[in-house]
């Protein structure tokens, strides 16, 4: 089955960096060298209002490193037509021996409205961008196996397209609650790879504060927070960059052993993959996080 033969390439921990869309393509490449030599499966990036346009971020990327999965987390549906994902996606993992994921999403209103759109509907949307990926016509060499894709999905409904229509589920900013939900939705073999932020900081005010900078954008999104509300967050989480309750079920912060052990909670869910997401206080870009957590992740 391709999702299983997908779950065992990028292996149980992954990268998820979202800051590889702001810093010049030579110093990218580095990070992709050295998160591949650290160990990790897969490294995904996101494609955010002003960052890098992510097929051509991900040639980038994949053309810097020989082994690991380079995965999209997510590709905007409203930044290109289906026809065009869908020969970018033929054209990567053909060229790059199959280690190119397609992780796809619907975004959020005030995004897809900056690009000149009108959000509506997102469930609908994605499904169409589905059938138009299916029906585009593409003449050039497919990968065997051809290439997955993943979809950003938080809701019931959107899990449910992810398992029928797509190798799996790439959930962002979720507890592990909504692994154990997912897992669920998604029943046995769809691929579930949950986004984890972490913070290697053991001062409680400081690896709040720093969980805050990265959760206070988000908070701000409908759909994250509506998402947060099924599992018993309410108005009073949401205010200031998030609750304590907030920030610490959505951010692993501690010692190593404190983010192995949420790490060890999403698996234990059903996730089959974690993409750990490090924040560094300083806007860096947390490579010494991931140096230090490679050794009881990845076993580098």
């Amino acid at each position: 089955m391709q999702q299983q033969a997908l779950a065992s390439r990028i292996g149980r921990i992954g990268v998820w960096h979202g800051g590889l869309g702001r810093i010049p393509a030579a110093t990218a490449r580095r990070v992709a060298a050295e998160i591949e030599e650290l160990g990790y499966g897969a490294l995904w990036f996101g494609e955010g209002p002003g960052t890098k346009e992510a097929f051509s971020h991900a040639a980038l990327l994949l053309a810097a490193t020989g082994r690991i999965t380079v995965a999209t987390g997510i590709a905007n549906i409203w930044g290109r037509d289906a026809a065009a994902a869908n020969g970018a996606a033929h054209t990567l993992a053909e060229a790059y021996d199959g280690r190119f994921l397609l992780g796809l999403g619907a975004s959020h209103a005030p995004i897809v409205n900056l690009r000149g759109h009108t959000y509506a509907k997102p469930l609908a949307a994605m499904r169409d961008y589905l059938d138009g990926m299916d029906a585009a016509p593409y003449e050039g060499p497919v990968a065997e196996p051809p290439p997955a894709r993943v979809l950003a999905a938080l809701g019931p409904k959107m899990l449910e397209l992810a398992r029928d229509r797509a190798a799996g589920a790439h959930p962002y900013l979720v507890p592990t609650e909504h692994t154990a939900r997912a897992r669920e939705i998604l029943g046995d073999g769809p691929l579930l790879a949950p986004e984890q932020a972490v913070v290697l900081e053991t001062d409680p005010a400081k690896a709040r504060a720093a969980a805050r900078a990265h959760t206070r954008f988000y908070l701000e999104l409908p759909n994250y927070v509506g998402n947060l509300r099924r599992f018993g967050f309410d108005d009073d989480d949401f205010t200031g960059g998030g609750s304590d309750r907030l920030v610490d079920a959505l951010v692993a912060w501690g010692d190593v052993d404190a983010v192995r052990r949420r790490v060890q909670e999403h698996l234990d869910a059903g996730a089959d993959h974690v993409a750990l997401q490090p924040l560094a206080a300083d806007g860096g870009l947390g490579l010494d996080q991931l140096r230090a957590l490679a050794p009881a992740l990845t076993g580098s």
